[in-house]
């Protein structure tokens, strides 16, 4: 950006020279040599002092926005121009494994809570009658296991063994009856398939009398004892678990548990959180009320990584910023009163104020300056990024100065000093001026000159122009 001082307070060290481009005719020029061509005279008046230069207009901010999380774009909620509001959606991407996440923690926290609940509200009275139940039905199979134990261990009675012998003694008599019966019927020749079949059962009875009566007496076997006493154990285990059911239920739930419970839960929301961070990545939002200037980006595509997918810009405020020479940068302060006139907008009536001054000069080609910003104030002028915009900062207001236009000045080439033409009566002399502030084509005489007087410009005159700029 460049920049340019149009007012300048103290001295004038001006020109470099252009090697060939004029041709210089020598200063011993004689006195009214050359025809005047213009004319003007000496004023007295007052001059502003001020500090110019040429900057572009720019936003508040400008941010390019980019998605967070990879995938495809599914949506593209504006257009290019859109205003929008600050958390607005723009646009989104295809996202339907991080919804389904959502879901399931959703779920997972759900259940986490219900938990909690139950345990702090403590066991109904239905879950309480349920564990007595199972109380007393471990405790019957406990019984039944341990009584069967104790008749093995301790063998068979006397009256076990008779009455294992009585059984015994009548299949035998039902044995001889049927076989006896089969006997008479089997020598007469008649039919003998009923007497058959019941000296067939007469033996099978026989059979199972005598095998009751070897278990009776022989009493039961390791095998057995063992098998036994696992009941009796395992209905044990039964019982003490229905027991610790039961007295859960009466004394409800321990601080430990809730406590578990609690972490659980905390758990489950930080899931749940997390799913759900993941998921709005996925969504792009405007971080600020402004205009969307570029859009970059096409639904079913992934976003580009060489250029912005979508740029926004603040137009809530504007501000220039401006290089000032190192000459002028003492001339100015932060809070000053900025004009600013616009190439695009001639009749707008803009201004604003010097907000920050760089503590650090920018060297451009050799030239020094420091950057200011200068923001606009409010205005109803139709501003736009980019547009070029001349600020000046009065800094100063001259009383009682002389004044002669710019044009009337010339610049002596070996010496570099100004200087001008004066006409007295017939006679037209030079006369070498000392210069002060420049304003708009004008500048100060501070020795040399006297108002009212008459200075004039040569046709002839090949001297370098004063360069009021």
């Amino acid at each position: 950006m460049r920049r340019r001082t149009i007012y300048v307070i103290v001295g004038l060290a001006l020109v470099a020279v252009v090697g060939g481009a004029l041709v210089w005719r020598s200063q011993s020029r004689q006195q009214g040599e050359g025809t005047p061509t213009r004319s003007t005279t000496v004023e007295q008046g007052s001059m502003l002092v001020a500090v110019t230069a040429t900057g572009k207009i720019k936003p508040a901010a400008r941010v390019g926005l980019t998605f967070e999380a990879p995938g495809r774009v599914a949506e593209i909620f504006v257009e290019e121009g859109h205003r929008v509001s600050a958390g607005e959606p723009l646009a989104r991407l295809v996202a339907d494994e991080l919804e389904l996440q959502v879901a399931q923690s959703q779920s997972g926290l759900t259940a986490a809570e219900s938990q909690l609940a139950q345990l702090q509200a403590g066991s109904r009275p239905k879950e309480i009658e349920q564990a007595e139940a199972n109380l007393r039905a471990a405790e019957a199979q406990l019984r039944a296991a341990t009584a069967n134990w104790n008749r093995l261990a301790a063998g068979p009675t006397e009256a076990e063994i008779a009455s294992a012998e009585a059984q015994v003694a009548q299949a035998s008599t039902n044995r001889e009856i049927a076989q006896d019966t089969y006997d008479q019927i089997e020598k007469e020749g008649t039919e003998k398939e009923q007497a058959n079949y019941d000296l067939y059962t007469a033996k099978q009875e026989l059979a199972a009398a005598e095998a009751r009566l070897e278990d009776v007496t022989s009493g039961a076997g390791q095998n057995e004892l063992r098998a036994a006493q696992a009941n009796v154990t395992a209905a044990a285990a039964q019982r003490d678990a229905a027991q610790a059911q039961l007295d859960q239920r009466l004394a409800g739930a321990t601080e430990e548990d809730i406590a578990e419970a609690e972490v659980q839960v905390e758990q489950a929301r930080i899931a749940l959180e997390l799913a759900e961070h993941a998921l709005s990545k996925a969504t792009l939002r405007a971080p600020f009320e402004g205009l969307v200037t570029e859009i970059n980006m096409t639904p079913g595509e992934v976003p580009p990584t060489r250029e912005q997918p979508l740029v926004l810009l603040d137009v809530s405020a504007f501000h220039i910023t401006v290089a000032v020479d190192e000459l002028d940068i003492s001339q100015l302060e932060e809070g000053q009163e900025v004009d600013v006139a616009m190439e695009a907008l001639p009749q707008a009536d803009v201004t604003g104020t010097v907000e920050t001054i760089s503590p650090v000069a920018a060297v451009d080609t050799g030239v020094v300056a420091y950057d200011v910003v200068i923001n606009l104030d409010p205005t109803e002028a139709p501003l736009r990024a980019d547009m070029t915009a001349n600020a000046t900062v009065i800094v100063e207001e001259l009383t009682d100065v002389l004044k002669i236009p710019a044009w009337a000045v010339r610049v002596d080439r070996e010496t570099g000093g100004t200087y001008v033409h004066r006409r007295t009566g017939e006679e037209i002399e030079r006369v070498d001026v000392e210069l002060g502030a420049r304003q708009e084509g004008n500048a100060q005489v501070i020795s040399g000159l006297s108002a009212g007087d008459e200075v004039v410009r040569l046709e002839d005159d090949a001297s370098f122009s004063f360069n009021p700029q």
